[in-house]
Formats: structure tokens, sequence, C-alpha cells
């Protein structure tokens, strides 16, 4: 029942995009030595969300109408160019920003899960 809210899919979404975030960093410091390897990122969060011209998104209203159109994780990622002598684009300082961003994007994501379950909670209390 509540996972057709979508403030609970799209706490969801930012979660998973932070955990791809994460673990596309942790690859690439793990690999920051490895010669000839290609830095890979994940697009913003805020550029994967379809854009509104009236702010208000389609809304499905029942089981195949308006489905969704592609995972979060095939699309997003891409290579980074710039390289070392070795052929090596790895920077450790922007590996590091990244981690302290998805770290933030991810506790973003739960304050608004906590948040959306304490309104609903209040909703449904008989106070």
């Amino acid at each position: 029942m509540f996972q057709n809210l979508d403030l609970f899919k799209t706490a969801l979404s930012m979660a998973q995009h932070a955990g791809l975030k994460q673990a596309l960093t942790a690859q690439n410091v793990a690999n920051a030595d490895t010669p000839g390897y290609r830095a890979q990122s994940v697009k913003p969060f805020a550029d994967m969300v379809p854009p509104t011209s009236d702010g208000f998104a389609l809304r499905a209203t029942r089981p195949g109408h308006l489905a969704p159109t592609g995972d979060l994780s095939s699309a997003a990622i891409s290579a980074q160019t710039n390289s070392d002598p070795n052929g090596n684009s790895v920077v450790l300082d922007d590996e590091i920003l990244n981690s302290v961003d998805a770290k933030r994007q991810h506790d973003r994501a739960l304050a608004v899960y906590r948040a959306s379950l304490g309104m609903l909670r209040s909703a449904l209390s008989k106070q």
C-alpha cells in the first residue's frame, strides 16, 4: 500500500542513486593506480528526474498505465575522459567530494522517508 506513494518512491530512488554513486566512487578509488582505467561517474539525481512544465507529474492510475521509462543504474553511468600520463582518469580529490556528496544524498533520502513516515503515522493516528 505505502509503496505506491510518490514521496516514498522518490526517497527510494534517491537512496538507490546515492548507493550507485558511492559504489562507483569506491570502484574509482580502488582502481586509482590502474594504468588506463577510466573513472566512472553518475549523472546528478536532479538530472534524471524528467521535468514537467506545469509542476505536476503524470500519475499512473492502474497497472500498465504510464510504465516507468528505465532503470536508474543503466543510463546514468558515464566514463570520465581527463587522464594522467599513465592513462588513468581518477582524481582522488574529486572522488572524496563524490563520496561526501553521496553520503549527504543518502542522508537526505532517509530524512525525506522518515518525515513522510511521521506524517503518515500522524494522519492515521486517532489523535
